[in-house]
């Protein structure tokens, strides 16, 4: 997925013995943290290039699993006050005295009464893996209604792994390794193919030449036990939890491993806790190419802006054709198809962007003229330092949390299966988790994930959302009994706090007093439903600097 704490081998056999009935460490401190006692954080000014209010969502994604949302939508934008700390953690939790990393986090404190109104510390995290969660808590800050953000510390942290944290993973030199244009995606022969393969092996081997030490502990599982440590140095009983994309299944990991620390429990745009994680992709694969087709239909609906065809097929006929020249041709000698992938895989994320996109289809293919395409790519697909880092730890946890094939040979027969019904996808995907078939470290196994033993919980999904496929919040539903599934028309990832209304209406009324949507009995659908935003309006858009930034809501579980 371009997604998603693997856990150390045999940590499952030590959890057992590390975990009571309730989850808590055996051992532990009376906050129920596992490891050292935590010193109070020491809570200061923030740097200055962590002051600005827009963040953003991460989500699961194409060609580029879960990547950081660039923007949220248009509203009101609050300039929330916040303060920055540090927290060590063990790097190993079965030596809780040995190595420690440092885990950077940020807090926007609530101003509600703390002896009456206050419900204690909201955690976020906007998926990846990968997603640094500093700039979505002050993104949640702002968009929250204010007597709800009045009543919550909010607090922002980057995962193990993730700058601002130390270390901060990089594997390669991105300005090398990934110089546009980038060999196609879809190989034509098999020398292509062996290009792909060879740059998978690059890069794992750069990960394990440089990480050895780290990768062991770079898993969804530690990253959950760091969140526990983080709500003990809050010094709280318990915590609230926001986590959009790959974030769900952190969310889901803590709540199995620490029920009874949880208050509330928010997970948005659900990763299916049963395909983690090559299954999962595959399925992506599917789903995007759907999303994918949505986006054509509506350029088809608008011809009489774009002018690239009537009907799906014929826009189909039109992009297809594009990605193929681009092949020989590098749209302004930069994007070449794997680009035009990584570009066109956001508008699955987000149909705001559809009209940019369209924009760019249309003046590339119907008037020759690149500007608008390289500038979508230079805006929101460039791969710098920050999106390296990102991808690095998204493929540190989601090849060691779970085992995925060592054959090359199966990846091409599966990836050629999925390409006849899904062509947008399938090999973009696969060739972005291909270096986990020659990970230093062999993946783990998953926690289990579910439990009975929580609070009301609210999921929140739309129907044809690409990076998550619907059918994971069923899956989700159905392990966490106490939970209540609220639906959205459309496809956009990253329901609430982007611009609908009904969504964030529940997400208020949940976490302002728990209240929970009514069980339909005997359901295995939704319990209740929002609609979907209406679909943008087609228009040729101009893109200057930052415009698609302030305009799309996108991001990508996994990459």
């Amino acid at each position: 997925m371009k997604r998603v704490v693997g856990v150390v081998a045999g940590i499952a056999t030590l959890v057992a013995g590390l975990v009571g009935p309730e989850g808590v460490a055996a051992g532990s401190d009376r906050t129920g943290h596992w490891g050292p006692p935590q010193r109070p954080l020491e809570w200061k000014q923030c740097p200055p290039e962590t002051n600005s209010a827009s963040g953003g969502l991460l989500g699961l994604g194409s060609a580029r699993r879960i990547r950081p949302m660039r923007a949220g939508p248009p509203g009101d934008r609050r300039e929330p006050v916040q303060e920055c700390a540090e927290l060590r953690v063990p790097l190993d939790y079965r030596e809780p005295y040995g190595q420690q990393i440092t885990l950077a986090l940020n807090r926007i404190k609530g101003t509600a009464s703390r002896d009456g109104n206050h419900l204690g510390a909201l955690l976020v995290n906007p998926g990846g893996p990968g997603g640094e969660g500093l700039s979505l808590a002050r993104y949640v800050a702002a968009r929250l209604p204010k007597d709800v953000a009045a009543r919550f510390d909010i607090i922002g942290f980057a995962p193990r792994g993730v700058a601002p944290s130390q270390p901060a993973m990089s594997c390669v030199d991105p300005a090398r390794f990934y110089a546009p244009p980038r060999p196609d995606n879809v190989p034509r022969n098999d020398a292509e193919e062996q290009v792909l393969v060879g740059r998978a092996r690059q890069y794992a081997e750069g990960c394990g030449n440089r990480w050895a030490w780290f990768l062991p502990y770079l898993t969804t599982e530690n990253s959950a036990r760091d969140m526990d440590a983080v709500r003990a140095a809050l010094g709280e009983e318990k915590i609230s939890y926001l986590g959009y994309s790959y974030g769900t299944y952190l969310g889901a990991v803590y709540a199995t491993l620490f029920p009874q620390r949880v208050r509330r429990l928010v997970l948005d745009s659900v990763v299916d806790p049963d395909g983690v994680w090559y299954e999962a992709n595959i399925a992506q694969d599917h789903s995007f190419d759907r999303r994918h087709r949505d986006f054509l239909a509506w350029v088809a609906e608008h011809d009489d802006v774009y002018k690239l065809g009537k009907t799906q097929a014929a826009v189909s006929f039109a992009w297809y054709s594009m990605r193929s020249r681009l092949h020989d041709r590098p749209a302004g000698g930069v994007v070449g198809p794997s680009e035009l992938d990584d570009v066109f895989s956001n508008g699955a994320y987000s149909d705001r962007l559809w009209p940019y996109l369209g924009a760019a289809f249309s003046t590339y293919v119907r008037d020759g003229d690149p500007s608008v395409l390289v500038k979508l790519f230079h805006l929101e697909a460039e791969i710098d330092a920050e999106e390296e880092n990102s991808y690095a730890v998204y493929l540190g946890v989601e090849c060691r949390d779970a085992a995925w094939p060592r054959s090359w040979d199966r990846w091409r027969a599966d990836t050629r299966r999925a390409h006849t019904e899904a062509p947008f996808m399938a090999w973009p995907n696969a060739v972005y988790n291909a270096p986990c078939a020659f990970w230093p470290e062999k993946g783990g196994t998953p926690v289990k994930v579910g439990t009975s033993h929580l609070p009301p919980v609210l999921l929140i999904q739309a129907e044809r959302d690409a990076a998550t496929p619907y059918e994971g919040a069923l899956r989700m539903r159905r392990l966490f009994p106490t939970a209540r599934l609220l639906t959205s028309g459309g496809g956009n990832h990253g329901v609430s706090l982007a611009g609908n209304a009904c969504a964030d209406r529940q997400l208020a009324a949940y976490l302002r007093d728990a209240a929970l949507l009514p069980l339909r009995k005997g359901t295995r659908g939704a319990d209740a439903t929002c609609p979907g935003e209406p679909e943008p309006r087609a228009a040729l858009m101009k893109v200057a600097a930052g415009a698609p930034g302030t305009a799309s809501h996108v991001s990508a579980v996994g990459r």
